[in-house]
């Protein structure tokens, strides 16, 4: 990126001030944009970044069009959860502001199905899948049950016995806007994720890391992004290209979930925007591109020069912190972890008060440590000893 030009003084709209959208918020911070961020939890981690925050649904279109009107903003992004992605590239259209995604592709991106049928039309590697509207007693066993139209891990479920299977399907379809349960083969092998940057169609990989996920009833959350990924890089990187092409995104970041299985990599999902896991973060670290700041100038309408990564360092990890069940007393002290070497950044999302319960989505995940070393296996002990250090005290478990 050259520099951030342009951007002091621009009011930006930030649907969501989660722990996905922290990044972000910190760039534009550091780049003087105005920003004014949208979600309804009042505590949510990222209000502090914001200039101005508005207690409202990420997911509240009608609202977010008058708050956008109100504020006379010059840019409107959704920076980590998929359904709002939609909504900020119809309202940035009716607002006649600059946004890298048209309305419909926007909303082609954040349906699971639709991308599913796109996939297909366009011969790109992917599940084998099925949609149902009811319970069903003859589908394919094992099998993952998604909500199509949702994210992290809502209406998703892991089926290894006919036993569950009714009570996955009704799960997914009680989740799911459409009343639809989209039922895919599991693909066995590795996860990767391919970070990327576009400009006019121009597909620019950025980062491939290997996500460690836990098991269930946490199926799908990650636990940590490894990067470089062991295996299979250069070809989920030419498949998430594809994917992404078929998708008609041009233009901005995406975040392409991919499986290496026996019979090569095969696409789980795309997202048009960046990675809800400090995957830009990890981008900067790993190879120096600052994808945080691509998006905001995208966001904005300011000129965007494809990026060029290279490696600064031979290993970068984020690994996520989980608290043990119950109300927050004090959070960890994190000093020590912080100044352990190799730690670039520590986060803990949330504040004393602050009820855990048992991991079951990325939502349900206490903070995150970034660690770089001079190999992905150094870079990953770095952060796993930092992670260590890094105590919650509940009042269920003193830990």
């Amino acid at each position: 990126m050259a520099g951030a030009s342009g951007l002091s003084g621009k009011r930006l709209l930030v649907l969501g001030a989660g722990a996905a959208q922290l990044g972000l918020l910190e760039a534009a911070r550091g780049a003087g944009v105005f920003t004014i961020a949208v979600d309804r939890d009042p505590g949510a981690p990222g209000m502090a970044l914001a200039d101005r925050r508005a207690i409202l649904s990420a997911e509240d279109e009608l609202g977010i069009g008058r708050l956008a009107e109100a504020e006379r903003v010059e840019g409107v992004i959704a920076p980590g959860i998929d359904w709002p992605v939609g909504i900020a590239a119809r309202v940035a259209a009716k607002r006649a502001l600059p946004h890298p995604l048209e309305p419909a592709t926007g909303a082609l991106a954040v349906s699971k199905l639709r991308q599913r049928e796109r996939f297909g039309a366009e011969g790109v590697p992917q599940p084998r899948w099925r949609v149902v509207t009811e319970p069903e007693d003859d589908l394919p066993v094992p099998c993952v049950l998604k909500a199509p139209d949702r994210q992290g891990q809502r209406g998703l479920s892991l089926v290894r016995d006919e036993s569950e299977l009714r009570r996955a399907v009704a799960q997914a379809i009680a989740a799911a806007r459409n009343g639809q349960a989209l039922v895919e083969e599991l693909v066995e092998g590795p996860e990767l994720t391919v970070n990327a940057f576009s400009v006019d169609g121009e597909f620019v990989p950025l980062t491939v890391t290997d996500r460690i996920t836990a098991e269930p009833p946490a199926f799908g959350v990650a636990l940590a992004h490894v990067w470089p990924a062991e295996d299979g890089a250069a070809e989920a990187a030419e498949v998430a290209r594809r994917a992404v092409a078929a998708l008609g995104i041009r233009n901005g970041p995406t975040y392409t979930q991919i499986r290496l299985s026996a019979d090569g990599p095969k696409v789980m999902e795309v997202a048009a925007r960046l990675g809800g896991g400090h995957d830009a973060e990890l981008c900067r670290a790993a190879v120096g591109v600052d994808l945080n700041g691509l998006a905001l100038r995208a966001a904005l309408g300011e000129p965007v020069e494809p990026p060029s990564p290279e490696p600064r360092v031979g290993g970068a990890t984020t690994a996520f912190l989980v608290a043990p069940a119950g109300e927050l007393q004090t959070p960890p002290a994190v000093d020590e972890a912080a100044a352990a070497e190799g730690v670039l950044a520590v986060r803990v999302y949330r504040r004393p008060g602050f009820r855990f319960g048992e991991l079951r989505t990325g939502a349900d995940r206490a903070g995150a440590v970034l660690a770089v070393g001079d190999s992905r296996a150094a870079a990953w002990d770095r952060a796993r000893a930092a992670a260590a250090l890094l105590r919650f005290h509940t009042d269920a478990a003193l830990v």
